[in-house]
């Protein structure tokens, strides 16, 4: 089963409801962890670390979050360890973000991405694997790279202070 969980602040709001249709005419499931509601607004650092604990407990493996700029849900979602969240702006972006960093987070801002350009950024991260469509030599790096952030991570998150 395809399934994913999207959220947003009232800035995303917009955008996040575009994307939430596309992602459902594609017969994903799609858990919507708020805002819900305009009037309602959840406030970007609760959303994003709702999302991140979804990644962490293994529920989802790939998560949308929309702010307004996309940048305060990438800061927040990236304090957690297994959380590699990337904010971007272009289709080219959010297609290399998976080739290239195996990002599992797209966040992106509703101040800044059209409803139809968010949809084809979606599908861009949705539709990219790690390493895809790059030489072996980079690909072998970047698999290399991986290893050694993961360890840079859990050297970060579980030092003794």
């Amino acid at each position: 089963m395809k399934k994913i969980f999207i959220g947003s602040d009232k800035s995303g709001f917009v955008l996040k409801e575009a994307i939430k249709g596309y992602l459902l005419e594609q017969d994903y499931f799609v858990e919507d962890i708020g805002t819900i509601d305009e009037n309602n607004a959840l406030p970007f650092f609760e959303v994003a670390k709702k999302g991140a604990t979804l990644i962490q407990n293994k529920l989802y493996d790939k998560g949308v979050l929309i702010c307004g700029t996309g940048m305060g849900m990438s800061v927040v979602a990236n304090k957690h360890e297994g959380v590699y969240a990337a904010a971007c702006e272009s289709v080219y972006a959010a297609e290399k973000c998976r080739a290239i960093n195996d990002a599992n987070v797209l966040c992106m801002g509703g101040w800044i991405i059209a409803p139809i350009m968010g949809v084809e950024m979606t599908k861009a991260f949705l539709n990219t694997t790690f390493t895809q469509n790059l030489e072996d030599w980079r690909a072998r790096n970047l698999e290399k790279a991986r290893v050694i952030v993961r360890e840079i991570e859990k050297e970060s998150f579980h030092k003794e202070r």
